[in-house]
């Protein structure tokens, strides 16, 4: 049994915070037969975001890292502007799910009652409780033209995000996202059932270690849609590489925020969709300036 495993099952038997997997009776079929067993099943509870005990967000997410979750989430939806905008982070288990109470600058916290929202979610949904048009896309500068990369490094770098990709072995279900450094050694892989959730949990530990967004590339396990580039962009990161494919808005915005995007990265071959200038060494099935 994995320590995540063990980890999570102590958990529930005391009664304190879920951990990432519960472990689940199911019936096996194997040759016209049913066998009893137990399998493991990655957890997903509401978890609440508070401002300066003003509740803003509530989102589905496997219970592990919440505190890089509340502090990437944070500044990749624009409502601090630095991790320093961030005072304290609190994570504590509800009967209900997970809560986690922040501690906000008072000029955000103004900042962040002017343009009140609720985003009450399902796993995965990027929009659920935005109540205008306008709140889609929020402007954002052009990513800064960083540090150039060898394409070459992504094989590895996408080999070694599956390898740590723990709970995905164990129970599926889970996305992952990581951060490779300009030379292409992995520093942050995280998982959660939801891919903006993995996504905001590397955003959020990049930023608590203060590491430069321009020096590197984030790897995304799942496809690339617009809001996982806009997020990116909120931070200053400069190259996206995904597993999957991305969207036509996702290629938009990457090209509009100056954004190099790469997709369908597998078997050491990718398709580079926007400003392939940022790469050196091209290995690619397409291209795009």
């Amino acid at each position: 049994m994995s320590a995540l495993a063990l980890q999570g099952q102590a958990a529930c038997a005391a009664g304190a915070a879920p951990g990432p997997l519960s472990s689940v009776g199911v019936q096996r079929w194997h040759d016209g037969q049913l066998e009893p067993g137990l399998d493991w099943a990655a957890e997903e509870v509401p978890v609440s975001l508070e401002y300066n005990g003003i509740a803003h967000a509530v989102m589905m997410a496997t219970p592990a890292e919440l505190d890089e979750l509340a502090l990437g989430f944070s500044l990749s939806e624009g409502i601090v502007e630095h991790r320093q905008d961030v005072l304290d982070i609190q994570v504590s288990a509800l009967s209900q799910g997970m809560r986690v109470a922040l501690q906000i600058t008072a000029r955000r916290e103004r900042a962040l009652k002017e343009r009140r929202r609720s985003l009450a979610g399902r796993t995965g949904c990027g929009l659920c409780g935005v109540q205008s048009l306008d709140q889609v896309l929020r402007p954002l500068p052009p990513v800064p033209a960083g540090t150039p990369l060898d394409a070459a490094l992504f094989a590895d770098a996408l080999a070694a995000m599956e390898q740590a990709q723990t709970l995905r072995a164990i129970a599926g279900a889970t996305h992952a996202a990581a951060w490779m450094d300009a030379g292409g050694q992995l520093l942050w892989v995280r998982e959660d059932v939801g891919r903006h959730n993995a996504l905001d949990k590397v955003l959020g530990a990049m930023a608590r270690a203060g590491a430069d967004p321009g020096a590197g590339a984030l790897l995304l396990s799942s496809r690339a849609s617009y809001e996982m580039v806009h997020k990116a962009a909120a931070l200053g990161i400069g190259l996206v590489v995904a597993v999957s494919a991305p969207t036509a808005l996702a290629i938009r915005v990457a090209r509009e925020l100056r954004l190099t995007l790469a997709g369908f990265a597998r078997g050491g071959r990718h398709v580079v969709y926007t400003h392939a200038a940022r790469l050196q060494g091209l290995a690619v099935e397409g291209g795009a300036t």
